[in-house]
């Protein structure tokens, strides 16, 4: 079955950092694009990165200058490198795949959706 787990999460101090890995398996990960979405308690799923088959990558104006995404098709892994964690960062992460020239731009429709991994920033 084609699948998708994060990994990574975990509680983090304001200013901290993480890396979420997403790991896929299943499916020709490599002909597809991957997108990192989050959804913080109360709001709804957002998506904040993605990584187009051609490594073109796009991210939110919340997270551009402190997330970066990156693919690693021979492991079929996807990575979210987090700097200068806040408050605000707190949510469940989630990695999506999705085909199509415009995923990166429109971040629809996913195929398929990771579990989720929880990331909470606190003092």
């Amino acid at each position: 079955q084609r699948q998708l787990v994060e990994t990574g999460g975990g509680k983090a101090q304001p200013g901290g950092s993480l890396r979420l890995s997403c790991e896929a398996s299943g499916f020709h990960s490599q002909y597809y694009n991957f997108a990192w979405f989050r959804q913080a308690p109360g709001k709804e799923r957002a998506p904040i990165a993605c990584i187009a088959l051609d490594e073109e990558r796009n991210y939110a104006a919340s997270v551009k200058g402190r997330f970066t995404i990156s693919r690693d098709d021979e492991k079929k892994a996807i990575y979210l490198d987090i700097n200068n964690l806040g408050p605000e960062d707190t949510a469940v992460y989630y990695c999506a795949a999705g085909g199509g020239l415009s995923y990166c731009i429109e971040y629809r429709p996913t195929d398929l959706w990771g579990q989720g991994t929880q990331v909470s920033v606190s003092s």
